[in-house]
């Protein structure tokens, strides 16, 4: 079980897996996981130019949009995505060959990617203005990306505040949380849930997996 605050201002910095950028890793598990065996991984990278996606065979992946106007991927079989402010979260598999467009100038996205035959995603926008309710899940991340800040609370907990840039990952911890802030402020909710084969590997792991 564990409660911890992520900063991407003191995120580390790694190579994009095709090496054309830059991304911050904000978290991935197991710990000490890489690019090529992770079972999940949260990350954001700044997007400067049109080009190919890295491959991730086996992995579910969702973006986010953070800034900037937006991104247009181009997947096989003429089919197209756009990533911009109307559109704040696409899905995709990992393993396609994507070449991405920038729309109007560079972006910030906010990445999720998970190995399917383990777990299973979810990547929510959410504009929160006033109090939000949250349930449970066996990682739930709450990112604060714009606006005002939050404060993420629980009853048995002292209320814990985010800053813009600073997300909140709870892992194997009850809810529910209860979100408020005194503005508005926009939010992306990430969720993630093992399947039977990634509670097995959890159930050998115990504590060690988080």
């Amino acid at each position: 079980m564990s409660i911890r605050i992520i900063d991407s201002s003191t995120a580390r910095q790694l190579p994009w897996k095709n090496g054309k950028g830059v991304t911050l890793e904000l978290a991935i598990a197991p710990p000490d996981a890489g690019l090529d065996d992770f079972d999940w991984r949260i990350s954001s990278a700044r997007v400067d130019s049109a080009g190919p996606f890295s491959h991730y065979p086996g992995i579910d992946r969702s973006l986010g949009l953070l800034s900037g106007a937006g991104l247009r991927l181009n997947l096989p079989e003429q089919v197209s995505l756009e990533l911009d402010s109307h559109t704040p979260v696409v899905a995709f598999p990992g393993e396609l060959d994507v070449q991405t467009k920038l729309l109007d100038g560079p972006v910030q996205d906010f990445n999720l990617m998970s190995r399917r035959s383990r777990w299973q995603h979810r990547l929510h926008y959410r504009e929160l203005q006033g109090q939000q309710w949250l349930g449970s899940s066996a990682v739930l991340f709450i990112y604060c990306c714009s606006g005002a800040g939050l404060t993420c609370a629980r009853a048995d907990n002292a209320p814990i505040s985010l800053s813009v840039g600073q997300g909140l990952l709870v892992q194997n911890e009850a809810g529910p949380w209860r979100l408020t802030n005194q503005g508005r402020s926009g939010l992306y909710l990430a969720r993630l849930e093992p399947t039977s084969a990634g509670q097995e590997a959890i159930d050998r792991l115990g504590d060690n997996w988080l």
